[in-house]
């Protein structure tokens, strides 16, 4: 049997961003008011720390200057009566950065999705999908200054669900290849390279029909959204099994 992740210790403050806020001290949670949070996270975010001028600007983008910088003031003082041990570094009351004895998830993660998207970790999960891989950087936050950080999330996670299930299929694990291929695609459904590894699961398990309905589901849904035929490295995968040559344009 494959490990999981390994577990770590618990910490003075934990911060989650992954699948949605949270902050825990010592291990209990604490409720952190709506606009505290978007400080948090936007400062883990920024792990080397920034100016008091730039999170305000960027948090409060539609409010005057004077008004932003209000708001953050009013936001850190919320978050100094969180903990005794503070939340956050305030550097000569200018540059703001988390203090370090807060843990945040999302690091952990990306570390851990980057070491497995380049076959560079030294084990495959298991059976279960670990939560580091399911999860989306908050979700349900709509702010600018986050889009770009969760898409590098998002496709890291991706990368790294792939290359697991190409892991455990060359091991000759399908349920466990299939499980995580599905998981990507749950996650990206117009993603032509995590359906080509279902359907490379499926016949690697001699499931040629399942191959070709997961092929054909996948061409009429992108035909359908995008108006594209699947590309000519799918129709080769399945060229022995299709009827015509691999470059012949899917049928209509």
């Amino acid at each position: 049997m494959t490990p999981s992740p390994p577990q770590r210790p618990p910490v003075p403050a934990a911060l989650r961003l992954l699948g949605g806020f949270g902050l825990q001290i010592d291990a209990r949670p604490v409720y952190v008011p709506p606009t505290a949070q978007k400080v948090l996270a936007f400062l883990a975010l920024h792990r080397e720390g920034t100016s008091r001028e730039r999170a305000a600007e960027l948090l409060w983008p539609d409010l005057p200057r004077n008004r932003a910088t209000a708001g953050l003031r009013s936001a850190l003082w919320r978050l100094s009566r969180r903990s005794d041990r503070g939340l956050v570094t305030d550097l000569d009351f200018s540059r703001l950065s988390l203090a370090p004895h807060v843990d945040i998830d999302l690091h952990a993660a990306a570390t851990y999705a980057t070491a497995l998207a380049g076959d560079r970790h030294d084990t495959t999960p298991g059976p279960d999908v670990p939560p580091q891989l399911r999860e989306e950087l908050l979700p349900s936050w709509y702010d600018d200054w986050l889009v770009d950080a969760r898409e590098h999330f998002h496709q890291t996670r991706l990368h790294a669900l792939e290359a697991v299930s190409r892991r455990h299929r060359r091991a000759g694990r399908m349920c466990e290849a299939l499980l995580y291929a599905m998981t990507a695609v749950e996650a990206e459904p117009l993603r032509e390279s995590a359906h080509r590894e279902v359907t490379a699961v499926h016949l690697g398990e001699g499931n040629v029909a399942e191959a070709l309905r997961h092929f054909d589901l996948y061409r009429r849904r992108l035909r359908r959204e995008l108006g594209l035929p699947p590309s000519p490295e799918f129709r080769r995968l399945l060229a022995p099994y299709l009827g015509r040559p691999a470059d012949a344009p899917p049928p209509r």
